[in-house]
């Protein structure tokens, strides 16, 4: 995974409450074999129309927006199946974060085990901010995860995120590099069971 340290671009709204996992990676992107082509795939009802036109209303598919690598939501973002597919359009596509009042369990999960930062603020806080990029299309803002600050032109917003989760966005490490991070540790357990169960070898 790439490591996520300190951040900044331009940031989209998308405020529309419970947006599932089908609208964000449709059915049809999931046949392949691999992970290649979903950025494609990303919001693919929403970007384009029935012949493959891009909707030049959709906040992605503006001159402004286009490239956004924050994207503020609304509620209960990712929820519906658990198709990791989602964030790994999300994170082909560009976004490196997202920001909103929740999200669903499995899908914020999948972010954190796929580098993508998700960031729940209290629902105030998050319907203000929407409001924000909403009405200055284009705006830059960072994002820094070593301070758990949001930085907009005027002023900063913190966050709280778990500290197991903030290490490993900030190393950039997986679920099988935390593993390995004890490998050593591993291989002594497994020497020592083996000698007490030989039998096993």
């Amino acid at each position: 995974m790439e490591p996520f340290t300190r951040l900044g671009g331009i940031a989209a709204a998308l405020p529309a409450a419970n947006i599932d996992t089908d609208v964000i990676m449709p059915k049809q992107f999931l046949k392949g074999i691999d992970r290649s082509g979903l950025a494609r795939g990303l919001f693919h009802d929403l970007r384009f129309d029935g012949a493959g036109r891009e909707r030049p209303d959709f906040v992605l598919n503006r001159p402004e927006t286009r490239g956004a690598r924050f994207l503020v939501t609304g509620p209960n973002f990712g929820c519906g199946s658990s198709r990791e597919h989602a964030v790994w359009g999300l994170a082909q596509y560009g976004i490196r974060a997202l920001i909103g009042p929740s999200f669903a369990g499995i899908f914020f999960d999948n972010c954190a085990r796929n580098g993508l930062l998700a960031i729940a603020l209290p629902g105030a806080e998050a319907l203000a901010l929407a409001e924000r990029v909403r009405a200055a299309p284009g705006l830059g803002i960072a994002v820094d995860l070593e301070r758990q600050e949001i930085a907009l032109p005027e002023r900063t917003i913190r966050f709280e995120i778990e500290p197991a989760r903030r290490r490993a966005l900030l190393d950039g490490r997986d679920a099988i590099g935390q593993t390995l991070e004890q490998a050593e540790e591993i291989r002594r357990f497994e020497r020592r069971h083996l000698a007490a169960s030989p039998w096993l070898a």
